[in-house]
């Protein structure tokens, strides 16, 4: 049997996944007679996990697998992955010198593996560099180095420094520097306490221990043959993207060339990880040891849900939906209280959170005990779910909606994050607009769908941008009226990254900034804006409106149904991933394909500013239907 790397991450996950892999690999293979389940009571548990892997499509009859799930993003941005990949073995050299290897084809790079108990392990190495001195084992992450840099400690009332320091492109942790005054920028305490979140396998040590398996494989292969002097050499190092870099629009045949920036930044920084993944090393070997004991037990029976399984992250376990986690509620789920990150007291003063709350048999929102409830929002979300009761502050919102200045210019971009800079002034991973819609309402309830709309979409993978914001501001009167949107915050940071590439319309771009407005304020709530007007910090930090069908959450696509018949579900491109998709597709379309999918992007984007104006409309009509109410705030039916 061989496992890889990737293998080796999935299968410690937890004693349930090898057991879940082999019963879908038999399933798939033939009819399945699983040898460990032969008494009644096993063959219907494996007639249960069967059922959450595999659904019939009713039109074709054919078994679909639930757990293999498309990444379509992935997908349509694998060209721009592979460039991360291949400028990091590039830049390696400019960077360690030497000679180094990388590929584009996994099989075509440096390869170690072993063999222990009958098992091969076996991992590719993303690029292996020689130098006179050492040996550099880099593997390469499409990430940023801003999660790294961002471990930062201070003496109190001092400038923040990092816990690490760049060195020609190399990123040194301070304190394994010789003659480092650490303790001039921070207090060692500290410093330690930030090192040790790069050991936390599940959240910032996620790559670090991907690293760590591969040190380990490397290890024990030249530990096999007698050869482990040689490691002495070896040095651990993740390549990421460089959260510095500004491209500075050079081009060959049209295509980006990644020099150095003008303030001398690579694309790519490594960071040099020797000594935490040596730090890894045991647990690793201790993960080693319970993956046989998986494989060798292969039990597929429920077992507890911890931060192994990833939920809701981009990392989550492919069988977390379907199997592991099926019972939790799809709408609200005690995990759907808001802002609650920090769970719950219970009666013996112990806090419980995340997917404690489904372990410990908590699975609804009302199963939560009425005692342990002790915030004001919490409760009017339990009052609406229990009573079926819809909760509005009129007053909040009438004084809310008199801050706004018309026209309101409701705005939404649609954007590419791109992992590696497209066009000049750009970063990795900038949200790079390529389409807007804009609905102009002119005075309270006075916009029309089709007259009052304004839709600008980039026909081609060439920069657009400067044709974008001309449009922009042949539209919106910088001077006057009211930038909006759901969650304005990101159409502002896109207006302000555009009026810092492009200073000619700088004065006229921060002037709109300067006038955001977010849908959110009115049916959610602005704390700050609302305490300024006058309400109590209680008052002022509650919501404005909650209906049980928001189960949780005030996102567009949550909060459009209560207030609208506006509905997504007959649109060819439905949301914003598929916005992106159809996008970065356009050159692999045919032209019929394009003008298609072209049309669908301007009514997909359309739809989502028509949405605000909907549901400000929604909300004038409820202020003035409770009016006769005397009270300020109401819970209705």
């Amino acid at each position: 049997m061989a496992i890889t790397k990737t293998d080796f991450i999935n299968f410690t996950r937890c004693k349930r996944y090898v057991a879940l892999e082999e019963i879908k690999k038999e399933k798939q293979e033939a009819d399945i007679d699983y040898k460990d389940y032969k008494s009644k009571e096993k063959e219907e548990h494996l007639n249960e996990i069967l059922g959450s892997i595999f659904e019939c499509n009713e039109e074709t009859g054919e078994e679909i697998d639930k757990t293999e799930k498309i990444d379509r993003q992935l997908e349509a941005m694998l060209d721009y992955y592979k460039i991360v990949e291949l400028e990091a073995g590039k830049i390696s050299e400019r960077t360690f010198g030497g000679k180094s290897i990388y590929a584009e084809k996994t099989k075509e790079q440096e390869c170690f593996d072993f063999s222990k108990h009958g098992i091969r392990y076996i991992c590719y190495v993303d690029i292996y560099n020689e130098n006179k001195e050492n040996i550099n084992i880099i593997e390469v992450k499409a990430t940023t180095s801003k999660k790294y840099m961002e471990l930062v400690g201070s003496h109190k009332k001092s400038p923040k420094f990092s816990i690490w320091e760049r060195i020609n492109n190399i990123n040194y942790l301070k304190g394994e520097l010789k003659d480092y005054n650490l303790e001039s920028e921070m207090p060692i305490e500290e410093y330690e306490k930030k090192r040790e979140k790069l050991l936390d396998r599940y959240h910032l040590g996620q790559y670090i221990y991907d690293l760590s398996v591969q040190r380990y494989f490397i290890e024990q292969e030249y530990k096999s043959t007698k050869t482990e002097k040689k490691l002495e050499k070896f040095h651990y190092y993740l390549a990421v993207l460089n959260g510095d870099y500004i491209f500075d629009g050079t081009y060959e045949d049209k295509k980006p060339i990644y020099n150095k920036d003008e303030n001398g930044n690579e694309l790519i920084t490594y960071f040099d990880m020797t000594s935490i993944t040596e730090e890894f090393q045991k647990l690793v070997e201790a993960d080693c040891e319970k993956l046989e004991r998986y494989l060798y037990d292969l039990d597929a029976s429920p077992c507890p849900l911890t931060v192994s399984c990833g939920y809701k992250k981009r990392n989550e376990c492919k069988y977390f939906s379907s199997v592991c986690g099926k019972m939790i509620p799809k709408k609200n789920s005690s995990l759907n209280y808001i802002h609650n990150g920090f769970g719950f007291i219970n009666d013996e003063g112990i806090r419980i959170k995340g997917v404690d709350l489904i372990n410990e048999g908590y699975m609804n929102m009302l199963d939560i005990p009425e005692k342990w409830i002790t915030k004001n929002y919490h409760r009017i979300q339990r009052e609406s779910l229990e009573f079926d009761k819809v909760y509005v502050d009129k007053e909040k919102i009438a004084i809310g909606l008199k801050q706004l200045e018309y026209p309101i210019y409701h705005l939404d971009f649609e954007t590419m994050p791109c992992p590696v800079p497209r066009f000049k002034g750009e970063w990795p991973y900038i949200q790079s607009p390529f389409e807007f819609s804009l609905h102009i309402e002119h005075a309270p309830g006075v916009c029309d769908k089709e007259k009052d709309n304004i839709v600008f979409l980039a026909k081609t993978h060439e920069d657009e941008r400067k044709e974008m914001i001309k449009t922009m501001l042949k539209h919106m009167d910088p001077n006057k009226g009211t930038l909006f949107a759901q969650n304005v915050a990101f159409e502002k940071s896109r207006i302000k990254e555009l009026a810092n590439i492009f200073p000619e319309y700088k004065k006229d771009l921060m002037q709109l900034y300067e006038r955001g407005f977010d849908l959110l304020w009115l049916v959610n709530t602005n704390s700050k804006m609302y305490e300024e007007l006058g309400f109590s910090e209680e008052r002022a930090k509650t919501f404005n409106f909650y209906d049980k069908r928001l189960s949780g959450s005030f996102s567009i696509k949550k909060t459009l149904p209560v207030f609208s018949d506006l509905s997504y579900d007959n649109l060819i491109v439905k949301n914003g991933t598929e916005a992106i998709v159809e996008y970065a597709n356009y050159e692999k379309m045919s032209k019929e394909e394009f003008a298609l999918k072209y049309q669908a992007l301007i009514i997909y984007c359309k739809q989502d500013t028509w949405a605000m104006v909907e549901i400000l409309n929604a909300l004038r009509m409820i202020v003035k239907d409770l009016s006769k109410n005397g009270e300020s705030i109401v819970m209705f039916t």
